[in-house]
């Protein structure tokens, strides 16, 4: 089985579905018989690359609603968060512009090591504040996932891996995708947003 997924390292969303469909798969007792094809996804390709601001702010403004209203949905996404293991610091967090990440998630594949540089990204973003529209600071966090930092500064710092984020985004559009996370199982069937895990592994059960 073939499963595609659309995702940006900036969504809180992604990394619950993530974690809840990882948790499914082990659980499946066919994770051998399953390819997973991480997707580039940005949810704002024309964010600059630091985008000044608290998240707070950034989700008042996005949804015209109160500071207070922002509070509560980023208690509630938190919550949901702890329930799948992972603790968010979304107080901390540096939003911007995912591309760069995503072009470094693409040279991570080509080195067998995308699924390692996914979690850290997202960990890192969540979590410790990493400022993701930044060069610097993804090579940085590089060596987390076995890439040198000079070596991932000196890919940035060129165009490689655009196509192929572009690709991505071209093919998430061909199958009508225009929220993350989305699930594509075998080209045939989808499933949209962070599902519970039971959720998931009735999908993978079924297909």
């Amino acid at each position: 089985m073939q499963i595609e997924i659309w995702s940006d390292v900036i969504c809180p969303w992604c990394y619950i579905g993530k974690r809840n469909f990882e948790t499914a798969l082990d659980r499946s007792g066919n994770r051998e018989d399953i390819s997973v094809t991480w997707r580039s996804f940005e949810l704002d390709p024309d964010a600059p690359r630091q985008q000044p601001g608290t998240i707070r702010e950034l989700l008042s403004h996005k949804y015209r609603v109160s500071l207070q209203e922002a509070d509560e949905m980023i208690a509630r996404v938190t919550t949901v968060a702890k329930g799948a293991g992972l603790e968010y610091r979304m107080d901390i967090a540096r939003r911007g512009n995912t591309f760069d990440a995503h072009r470094l998630i693409h040279f991570a594949v080509d080195k067998q090591a995308g699924d390692q540089a996914i979690e850290a990204i997202m960990h890192a973003y969540f979590c410790e504040a990493l400022a993701v529209g930044d060069p610097a600071a993804l090579a940085k966090l590089a060596p987390r996932f076995g890439i040198a930092e000079s070596e991932a500064l000196a890919m940035l710092a060129s165009g490689k891996y655009a196509d192929a984020v572009r690709a991505d985004e071209s093919r998430a559009a061909g199958f009508g995708i225009s929220g993350v996370p989305f699930f594509v199982f075998d080209e045939r069937s989808g499933i949209s947003g962070a599902q519970p895990v039971e959720a998931f592994l009735e999908a993978l059960q079924q297909s």
